[in-house]
């Protein structure tokens, strides 16, 4: 797969392959999506970090073509999809949230048949799957059914379908949903393989893990808007400490304890399941716990993540 060229980018400026401008999609008087910009040079991994009914998927659909903004301007690779639809999605690979294969067919059929879509000819198609089974490591089951195949399994070869048109981008929503660590690490494997021949990336997720793990740049949605935007380790370093100390005094106390923990690290947050002390030091700010004669049921010290942004900025967890 060929890295996109262009003029801007022969004279060293960005090639933006998607850029939003006060995108808006309401259902009624619902803003699902409530004014948000960005701009996604052409191959970066661009993500989207957020709970869900935050407007990622709805997001995603504007991109992809298959929902209609209500206002706001979008354009993928120069061109308007709600104008210019078939032309878009020529360009597009999509992998939507739910696998949508054809559980009768047989794994390399589904590329087949899939290709045709495009009105790609067998000549190319055949080929192409051959190769794409062997990129998604599935070679070995070309000839099984669908229904026999693993969750981490469909899901590759849900991807290996989304590039049967070799497209520019590709858009990933909620890609290891309900996958066991081995797959979304598989998976993840993948994907880094496709940013390196060129392909720009947008996936939606929830798993803070996966976002620092696979995005070069993020935006962190929450009811429709852009919270904050960068990259994982700028916005850490932006919106959290370097460290994070987690305690659990069981969860009557746990409400209860702030007043005790007063002026130890920077900042404190209390869950219904434990209390989060923010501080450059963990193991520094543990001793002070200790000193205080304070005996937590387990203590935890660990290094701040996306998901301690997004509390810091919208006073909820991710998975609230």
């Amino acid at each position: 797969m060929s890295t996109p060229n262009s003029s801007a980018a022969a004279t060293g400026a960005p090639q933006y392959v998607i850029t939003a401008e006060n995108l808006t999609k309401r259902y009624g008087d619902v803003a699902a999506v409530d004014g948000i910009s960005f701009s996604v040079p052409a191959g970066e991994a661009f993500g989207l970090l957020g709970p869900n009914g935050a407007g990622k998927s709805t997001t995603m659909k504007m991109i992809g073509g298959v929902s209609q903004r209500t206002s706001g301007t979008l354009r993928i690779m120069g061109l308007d999809p709600d104008q210019n639809g078939p032309e878009v999605r020529a360009h597009l690979g999509v992998v939507p949230q739910q696998d949508n294969l054809d559980e009768e067919l047989k794994v390399r059929d589904n590329l087949l048949v899939y290709g045709r879509y495009f009105g790609l000819p067998m000549s190319y198609l055949k080929p192409k799957a051959d190769e794409l089974l062997e990129f998604a490591q599935l070679t070995d089951k070309a000839k099984s059914k669908v229904d026999a195949l693993s969750g981490g399994m469909k899901r590759r070869l849900t991807i290996a379908r989304s590039l049967i048109n070799e497209p520019r981008i590709l858009l990933l929503d909620e890609p290891t949903t309900g996958l066991d660590p081995q797959a979304r690490h598989i998976l993840w494997d993948r994907l880094f393989r496709l940013k390196e021949q060129g392909v720009t990336l947008i996936l939606t997720t929830h798993y803070m893990d996966e976002a620092e793990q696979l995005c070069d740049r993020l935006i962190v949605v929450d009811k429709g808007k852009i919270m904050a935007e960068g990259s994982p380790a700028s916005l850490i370093r932006e919106y959290s400490t370097r460290e994070v100390l987690e305690l659990r005094f069981g969860s009557e106390r746990n409400a209860t304890i702030g007043a005790e923990l007063e002026g130890i690290g920077e900042r404190l947050e209390t869950l219904p399941d434990r209390v989060l002390i923010y501080a450059h030091d963990g193991e520094a700010a543990l001793e002070e716990v200790s000193a205080r004669g304070l005996r937590p049921v387990t203590s935890l010290v660990r290094r701040s993540s996306l998901e301690d942004v997004f509390l810091r900025l919208t006073g909820r967890s991710l998975v609230d």
